[in-house]
This record gives C-alpha cells, structure tokens and sequence, in this order.
C-alpha cells in the first residue's frame, strides 16, 4: 500500500532503519558471517564435518560492525566419511561423549543457516557471504554438507569469500589466528583454540576490528 492509499489520518509506513540499509550497502548486499567448522580431515568430499559455528555480523547506529549472536552445533558423521585420528587429537572432540549432542548434516545446517537467513533479512541483504580464517576450507565443507543432503536454502554466496588470513595479513602482517588475534589486542586462550564456537567467536572480533579501523 503506498501512502496516497492510506486511510485519513494514518501514519505512514515507517522507513528502513538507516543503519540497516548502511549494512546493505557496506558490502555490496552481502551480510559477512563468520563461519568455522571442525572436521576429520582437510578433504571436504573425504573427510567428516563434526562440528560447524556461526556468527553473523551486526551494525550498530554509528555504522561500526560487532559480531552478532553465535551459532553452533555438533555434527553426526556423515556415512560412509572418513575420521583421521590425528584431526580429534587436534580438536579434542569425543566423538562418543554422552553431552555432545550431535545433530544429522542436515539439522545442523537448518539450524545455522537460520539464524543467518534471518540476518540477511533484517539488513535488506541479498544473501550471506562467509567469513573465515582460510575461508575456502570452511565454504568448502560447507558447500559437501550441502550437496550432500540436497539442501535447498544454503543463504551464502557459492563461491565469494572475505578471508581473515589477508585481511591480518595487510593490517598487522600475521597470518596465523591466534597470533593476529594478540596483535588486533584479542588475546588468545590455547585451551579454547580449535573449538567452532571459540574459533569463529575470535575470527568475528578480528574482521570487525580490521574492518572498523579501515579508512572510510
């Protein structure tokens, strides 16, 4: 309805909140979300997805970008995936622990990429784009679970990324998480590293950091 064809007396219909369509705007109609995942292997098609997090990207009113509210699940291996040993003494994941609470590939990407639909449409944004810390390690893993279990409403971009390993590299020549994380002034808990949750919590502080000192 337009507002030559509200009744007398009626307001009209409120405009956009600005800063949702400066997030719209700050990045071409992508929504970052920062995206890690966990797994049993470096090979997407080979090796399990076991754990997946995700955060999305919020702005606040004076257009500075703060991680959002994080998502997370464990994840059932899928059948017939491979587990390289070495990759759970990483992790630290028990696979048969009684509180891991795992979810099939396909409950565990309805429930992360809702939220994150959700985020897209607040922001007016066309779809997501992952942010990660090797980024197309993660897209990749994500992108297997997808085809795999035939999901149809994947909200990020197939193939487009934002790379946190370039992004410190530029800003404080480091490439590896935990030591861009110390020189972004983030810290580092080695106890909490190689969790999803942890991981992509600090991967989402390190892009908003960077991102909020680049020049306008």
């Amino acid at each position: 309805m337009t507002d030559a064809a509200l009744p007398p007396n009626a307001a009209p219909a409120p405009a956009a909140p600005a800063v949702n369509l400066a997030m719209s705007q700050r990045f071409r109609g992508f929504l970052p979300v920062v995206i890690d995942v966990e797994t049993g292997g470096f090979d997407c098609n080979r090796n399990a997805l076991l754990e997946i997090a995700a955060v999305p990207i919020e702005m606040d009113e004076n257009g500075l970008l703060y991680p959002g509210q994080t998502a997370s699940a464990h994840v059932i291996p899928a059948e017939g995936l491979e587990i390289d040993p070495k990759s759970l003494e990483i992790t630290g994941i028990i696979l048969d622990h009684p509180f891991r609470l795992a979810k099939s590939e396909k409950d565990a990407l309805d429930h992360i990429f809702a939220p994150v639909r959700a985020a897209v449409k607040k922001y007016g944004c066309q779809r997501a784009i992952l942010v990660g810390h090797n980024a197309h390690f993660d897209l990749g893993f994500v992108n297997a679970a997808v085809n795999r279990v035939g999901h149809k409403r994947n909200p990020f971009h197939p193939f487009s990324v934002f790379d946190t390993v370039t992004m410190a590299g530029i800003a404080y020549g480091q490439t590896v998480l935990a030591r861009a994380a110390a020189a972004a002034g983030l810290g580092w808990d080695a106890d909490e590293a190689h969790s999803a949750v942890y991981d992509t919590e600090q991967t989402a502080k390190l892009f908003c950091t960077i991102a909020n000192a680049w020049p306008r």
